[in-house]
């Protein structure tokens, strides 16, 4: 047994003796280490003599340089058991204190349906899904997403949306860029509305000045007079004021201005839409839609724009397609627009969106539809314009008469007494400034809240009901010009499920459809798709984590704070760093904050002509394109033929820029899953010219315990909590992706304008719209780290280093492997070469991937990073027997290849140019040269758990030519 393996991994009830076993071995305090890594102690002694290694430790000495090794364990505390951590974090979660909340700025509180909660937010079949780039297996959340997108077209009035971006203030800062390609204007101006939350204007100050954009400023009603290529607006404003903006845009669209107007789901339900104003782009965030607060987030942000303008639109589309049978089927629509194949000339570096929470926002308005939706804002409305009233006869008016649920008062010296008497009477105010109060009101409030604020504020005990009765009589606050008048959400689908039999059947009819984690493994090399335990994802909706305003007074976060400093500790242990920013929700995020670091500690040197990224041709196509967004100039390096860097042409590169060198962007171990020899030599090359080394965090799983970005040589690296630290990827997000920065960088990481953190950062800008990106799902990799402790985190990389050597060597008779390294072992992926086969039969890596699914799996990553190849990475938690399975299929198909080649099957008629076959395909006539059986049940422990693609294979030619990005007919799916 090696010496860093957990004891007692092994110990069924029969082979411990609990009358003579110490009390630490009764204890099973590491109970969790064993549960989290898949391989028992017999099956990782069955990998280790299949892959020809003595031990664990002999493989990993074989796999990892020695030169970047730690030298000593990892400084974290030892496993804690699952109710020992849960009890622990719950502790902590107890110091943060739930006040309702009128803050706004853009956070509301919000009733999530139980239905939703427990068969959505709480359910693995839909948390551990993976993007739906393989869109047969995958047509549950596609439609899901598709529902999303049409209720924001129908909300904002627009007539395409995407499946979701990052944040609202993120979303804005991808307006002005995505209004920067598209406008006619030549200035280089963008206009900013000073109705703008402070928040979204601190991320927009950020981009623009990479961008070298400038920034004006003004009231919205003086957009028109400046010469700007686009103008951001906020409606209503953060005042509360609602106004028809109609007019402004049609002046600002004159001068060749792209017009966006930041808004909310909620009040768009009553309120004229941006659409119907003449809006080029509306966003902002679909939270208060049944998404908790949560501290910040993970928010699904919502961005919607005109049809002329799809092919310029940042992240995802889902669009509507057919199948090979002619069916309906959805997919991602538009791909070539992605960082991934367009690089540093894409609309954007992002990778993850918010797939999960735009689901659960989907599903909201599914389940109140379009007169559920209007109870709920008009219910809104009417708190907010009863509290109005009484704040008028009381001789305190606001200061915004058109409002939808936000009110400005002016409080003057009382400022301060009336927000510390609301925090005493349970309520969180908004502190405009020193004399204005704000209040925000929601869907969690009632008439007994507005009594109590009225009389917290006048001092004057008030009549509801009679408030309530003078209201009614003048229909509200928002004048006839500013109401909507055109319908909402039309589609059958917001007018068929309002019963929760009916919503918990139409969300398990979708869950059905999709193949998640719950099913079996996805092995996609560098997306590490292993257990998202339950004792981790508990937390996230404990009232304590899901109920706080980002901008709370501080004092009533200290449980977040207190755990958010926790995980920083336990990050700064595993990488080495000095300093964590948790900023970034998303790893494209976390490399655009890390490369925003560099940028600034160069300009704060007068190095402002350092503005060259030098780049590996193997790397993530976000990278280039994160360089781009940074202002930066993209050099690649080439890759030598073991798929390790150059170092003989980075050398000469960084020689040739050495002047004006800004950084390198590199992944480790490399994106050709090898552990590359020469990475301390890169590095210091890097160093030697002036340059700083960015590490993507993609493969860290590869990393923890054995070395650590620090030790190898980076100055700052992104770690995609996702990912290595068990965040789930929720069917293409929530994601977080926290930068770790050496100490000489630390001073310019982000920061915030509204919630400062403290440290020597102060002042600089943000990258995110909270402080602390999306905190509520910070626990999850808390609990993980917690209850592996230092060992098991340890073991963990070892075992995913085995498993993915284990899945190469019983490849590679059927499979080339492309690339290894010194000692012929890969890291914790391998990529198998599918080009010599498509040579010879035209069998493709894109046909395997859909015979997978027949034998119930999702496809590795295909052709990338180097084309017409597959890469797999098993991770640690994946049994033996399950990597068996897997094996075992690409093996059958590796077969059934070879009779295609054989001739004993046609190149175009065969199983694998069929895949993924469907229950229809089993159904009337069948001539095909091979049976149903083989079809559908190709090896015999499939029928066991079969999954059934819910759609033949996709044409996605067809869904780009006939492009249609919003719900279809209900009978187009039965057709």
């Amino acid at each position: 047994m090696d010496s860093c393996a957990p004891q007692n991994s092994e110990a069924s009830p029969m082979s411990i003796t609990p009358f003579s076993a110490p009390l630490s071995t009764l204890e099973q305090r590491d109970a969790f280490i064993h549960r989290h890594i898949g391989p028992s102690e017999a099956e990782t002694q069955s990998m280790l003599d299949a892959v020809g290694a003595a031990s664990v430790d002999a493989l990993i000495g074989q796999t990892v340089p020695p030169a970047i090794r730690l030298a000593a364990p990892l400084p974290l505390a030892s496993a804690k058991p699952e109710h020992v951590a849960l009890a622990e974090l719950k502790a902590i979660a107890g110091k943060n204190v739930i006040k309702k909340s009128l803050i706004g700025m853009g956070y509301y509180g919000t009733l999530t349906p139980n239905v939703i909660l427990r068969n959505v937010l709480e359910n693995p079949g839909w948390y551990t899904a993976y993007t739906p780039y393989q869109a047969e297996i995958a047509q549950g959340r596609l439609e899901a997403l598709l529902n999303y997108q049409q209720m924001v077209i129908d909300l904002t009035g627009m007539e395409l949306a995407n499946a979701s971006l990052l944040d609202e203030a993120t979303a804005a800062a991808e307006a002005m860029a995505m209004a920067r390609r598209v406008s006619r204007s030549k200035s280089n101006a963008f206009f900013v509305d000073n109705a703008t939350w402070p928040q979204t204007v601190d991320v927009v100050r950020t981009r623009a000045a990479l961008f070298g954009f400038e920034l004006v400023f003004g009231n919205a009603a003086d957009a028109a007079q400046a010469d700007v290529f686009g103008a951001l607006l906020q409606n209503p404003g953060q005042n509360g004021e609602v106004a028809d903006l109609t007019d402004l845009i049609t002046a600002l669209k004159a001068k060749g201005a792209v017009v966006a107007v930041a808004c909310d789901l909620m009040a768009q339900v009553l309120v004229k839409s941006p659409g119907e104003m003449g809006a080029d782009i509306a966003l902002g965030s679909a939270q208060r839609l049944g998404v908790p607060m949560g501290f910040g987030g993970p928010h699904a942000a919502f961005f919607a724009t005109r049809d002329a303008h799809k092919r310029s639109v940042p992240g995802r589309i889902i669009g509507v397609s057919v199948d090979a049978r002619g069916k309906t089927a959805l997919r991602m629509a538009l791909q070539t627009r992605e960082q991934h194949i367009r690089r540093e000339k894409a609309n954007s570096n992002i990778c993850t969106s918010q797939v999960l929470l735009a689901n659960m926002a989907g599903f909201y308005a599914v389940y109140h539809g379009p007169d559920g939706l209007r109870t709920i804002a008009g219910r809104i409305h009417r708190l907010a314009a009863i509290m109005a009233e009484g704040l008028t006869r009381a001789g305190m008016a606001p200061a915004n008469r058109s409002f939808f649920d936000t009110l400005t008062v002016t409080t003057g010296e009382a400022t301060a007494n009336v927000l510390s008497a609301a925090v005493a009477a349970g309520y969180n105010l908004r502190r405009v400034d020193a004399n204005t109060v704000g209040l925000a009101f929601d869907e969690t409030h009632t008439a007994d809240d507005v009594a109590a604020l009225l009389q917290l504020i006048t001092g004057q005990t008030v009549a509801v009901a009679a408030l309530d009765a003078a209201v009614a009589e003048r229909a509200g606050a928002l004048p006839d010009a500013l109401r909507r008048t055109d319908a909402i959400l039309s589609h059958p689908v917001f007018n068929s499920h309002h019963t929760e039999h009916e919503m918990l059947r139409y969300l398990k009819r979708l869950q059905n459809k999709d193949l998640a984690l719950d099913h079996s493994m996805i092995s996609l090399g560098s997306c590490t798709m292993k257990l998202n335990a339950t004792a981790e994802m508990i937390p996230v909706t404990w009232p304590e984590f899901a109920n706080i305003h980002p901008f709370a007074p501080i004092d009533q976060a200290q449980g977040y704070l207190e755990m958010i400093g926790s995980l920083d500790a336990y990050l700064r242990a595993i990488t080495g760093f000095a300093a964590i920013s948790m900023q970034p929700n998303s790893g494209a995020q976390g490399e655009y904050a890390g490369l925003l670091a560099i940028s600034r500690y160069h300009d704060s040197r007068g190095d402002h002509h350092r503005d060259i990224c030098l780049i590996p041709k193997s790397a993530h196509g976000t990278n280039p394109a994160t360089a781009q967004m940074c202002n930066m100039k993209v050099v690649a390096v080439e890759c030598d033929e073991n798929g390790n860097v150059d170092v003989t042409d980075l050398k000469a590169k960084a020689e040739q820029h050495s002047a004006n060198l800004a950084c390198l962007m590199i992944t480790y171990p490399s994106t050709h899953g090898v552990f590359e020899a020469a990475i301390r030599e890169i590095c210091d090359t890097i160093h030697a010219h002036g340059g700083q080394v960015y590490m993507d965090g993609a493969n860290m799983n590869a990393q923890v315990g054995l070395t650590s970005p620090a030790t190898i040589g980076a100055d700052v690296s992104h770690m995609n909590l996702h990912k290595t630290f068990c965040i789930p990827h929720g069917g293409g997000g929530p994601g977080m992706g926290p930068i770790g920065l050496a100490a000489h960088l630390a001073p310019f990481m982000a920061n915030h304008v509204v919630q400062p953190i403290d440290g020597p950062h102060a002042g600089q800008g943000a990258v995110s719209a909270a402080p602390y990106g999306s905190a509520s799902i910070l626990p999850i990799s808390w609990m993980y780290i917690a209850m592996m402790g230092g060992d098991g985190l340890k073991r963990a990389t070892e075992i995913a280093i085995l498993n993915a050597n284990y899945i190469a060597t019983r490849l590679k008779g059927h499979y080339p492997v492309v690339y290894s390294g010194e000692n012929g072992r890969v890291a914790h992926e391998c990529i198998i070469d599918i080009r010599q086969i498509k040579a010879a039969c035209g069998v493709s890596e894109v046909d395997i991937a859909k015979r997978l699914m027949d034998y119930g799996f999702h496809a590795p990553t295909m052709s990338f990073p180097v084309a017409g190849t597959i890469m797999i990475e098993p991770t640690e938690s994946e049994s033996q027997a399950e990597l068996d399975r897997f094996i075992d299929a690409m093996i059958s198909i590796r077969a059934e290849i070879a009779k295609i080649e054989a001739g004993q099957w046609d190149a175009e008629n065969n199983p694998l140019k069929h895949a993924p076959h469907s229950q229809a395909d089993l159904i009337g006539d069948w001539d095909r040269p091979y049976t149903r059986q083989v079809a559908a049940f190709p090896l015999p422990w499939v029928g066991d758990n079969k999954f059934w693609p819910s759609v033949n294979r996709i044409d996605d030619v067809y869904g780009d030519r006939n492009l249609f990005c919003a719900c279809v007919p209900m009978d187009a799916y039965e057709s």
